[in-house]
């Protein structure tokens, strides 16, 4: 691996500093796929799964479906390794229109999760810190309800507290953030070890069984099981896989400020085995609390990872809610470096008003980009937990949208760009990002064709068609002020 204290250089075109080693790059992209929905939601993974093994299996399926799309963002990043690399990748391959649309959804896709961690964020506080003796307070002073979920001052300002130090952080440039993302990625790891331990020592194999079979009344944000055979539930947990992975790709999104001298044949497989140890992190998890007690038992509270623990052990139930806490940040941090440099990309290239491709001359980052997604960010608080389901699925088909682009780009370039150095190749070469794509495509469809067990429903529809919407307006102001130039 590369020096972990790489020496700061700045990149001459741009202002970006160069800091980021392969460590680095891991913890950013490995943090920022597992955060803490782990903790909020292995018990909707179990009720919509059907029980722990049907969800197992899908979190498994779901990585290998991704790790070719992994490998074709790996081969792109080490041949171009420039910051938000998508809107170069695909504007080279099919154009600026599709590189626009592209950018803009993979905006949305990986700009909701900063508002949904700091969501994430109030909701433990409120849910349970609120819940502990003497700290009930937290509660005292509802200001609204909004979608059915009661908002409290206390907890909403804890929240904004959490994500204006993050926001702080990537104002002060990648290598601030990347130092937290080390830290955090840490904390999490600590969370798997206590959850594997109590597992180990308290729980038994027996309470995951049977393999497959529905529940009704679940605590948590779903309620039942729709699925009718191991099968449909193998099917129901792995269209949601998209959004518990999305995040490795804020690897390549800050490519351009990786250290001197990195090896980009190890960059290229970083993504990767990011995507691998997540998909072994939640399986290791849904395993750990499926077998505590018996998972029909387990699905019944609302937040059934904490509550568990909360029966066997006080401390170690303390001890997972702060690390349950701080988790949220390590998402919300990369996802916030990685959206802000696709912003830098659209304006470098045009599609967004030049003020976009400016950079701080001392830190090397975004400065309206970090604006917009700050102000995006600090408003999340206010929305409510009810509006954590429906930005989950959105999320999925814009991030899931903008793989499937990556990967088209990808095979073209081997055709139109066959001289092209590429330091990293995916394995299998034309076949495996062929693969890429028909992964892509698969869970697109699970995502969009009605009567699928996932498809979005209205409310998703109007938030994706109106991001769009207001994206075509955008684009059609910047080039009437281009024009008019």
């Amino acid at each position: 691996m590369a020096d972990k204290n790489a020496e700061v250089a700045v990149e001459d075109n741009g202002g970006m500093k160069k800091t980021l080693s392969l460590w680095n790059f891991f913890t950013i992209g490995f943090g920022a796929i597992i955060g803490t929905d782990w903790v909020l939601q292995v018990g909707d993974w179990m009720v919509v799964g059907g029980g722990p093994v049907p969800a197992m299996i899908a979190f498994l399926l779901g990585a290998i479906f991704l790790v070719p799309v992994g490998a074709v963002f790996g081969e792109l990043t080490a041949a171009i390794p420039i910051s938000g690399g998508i809107v170069e990748y695909v504007d080279r391959s099919f154009g600026r229109t599709m590189s626009y649309i592209t950018g803009w959804l993979l905006a949305l896709g990986n700009g909701i999760l900063c508002p949904w961690e700091a969501i994430a964020i109030s909701t433990l506080v409120s849910e349970m810190f609120g819940s502990l003796p003497g700290l009930e307070w937290l509660r005292a002073v509802k200001l609204y309800t909004i979608l059915g979920a009661d908002v409290y001052l206390f907890p909403t300002l804890i929240a904004l507290g959490f994500a204006t130090y993050v926001i702080f952080l990537n104002f002060r440039g990648a290598s601030s953030a990347a130092k937290l993302q080390a830290f955090l990625t840490k904390a999490l790891l600590c969370g798997m070890l206590l959850a594997m331990g109590v597992s180990l020592f308290t729980g038994s194999p027996d309470n995951a069984m049977p393999v497959f079979s529905q529940v009704t009344g679940a605590g948590g944000g779903k309620p039942a099981t729709e699925g009718t055979s191991l099968f449909a539930g193998i099917v129901s947990v792995l269209v949601l896989t998209p959004f518990f992975y999305a995040g490795f790709d804020t690897i390549p999104q800050q490519a351009e400020e990786a250290a001197e001298g990195l090896n980009w044949n190890k960059f290229g497989k970083i993504i990767s085995l990011a995507l691998l140890a997540a998909g072994g992190f939640y399986m290791v998890c849904i395993y750990s609390f499926g077998t505590i007690l018996d998972w029909h038992e387990f699905v019944k509270s609302p937040v059934p990872a904490l509550a568990c623990l909360k029966g066997i052990n006080m401390l170690l139930y303390l001890a997972m809610l702060v690390i349950a806490t701080l988790g949220p940040m390590g998402p919300m941090n990369s996802f916030y470096g990685a959206t802000s440099r696709i912003m830098l990309a659209m304006g470098r290239k045009g599609q967004l008003p030049e003020k976009f491709a400016e950079v701080d001359p001392k830190s090397g980052a975004p400065k309206l980009a970090c604006v917009v997604l700050g102000v995006i960010t600090v408003v999340g608080p206010f929305l409510g937990k009810n509006m954590l389901i429906p930005l989950t699925n959105v999320s999925a088909l814009a991030f899931i949208f903008s793989c499937g682009m990556v990967a088209l780009a990808c095979l073209r370039m081997r055709f139109t760009e066959p001289d092209l150095p590429r330091p990293y190749e995916a394995p299998g070469g034309k076949f495996g990002i062929s693969l890429a794509i028909v992964a892509c495509g698969t869970i697109i469809g699970l995502l969009v064709i009605p009567f699928s067990p996932a498809s979005l429903n209205m409310v998703e529809w109007s938030i994706v068609i109106g991001w769009l919407a207001v994206g075509l307006a955008l684009m059609a102001f910047t080039n009437s002020r281009k024009n008019n130039a």
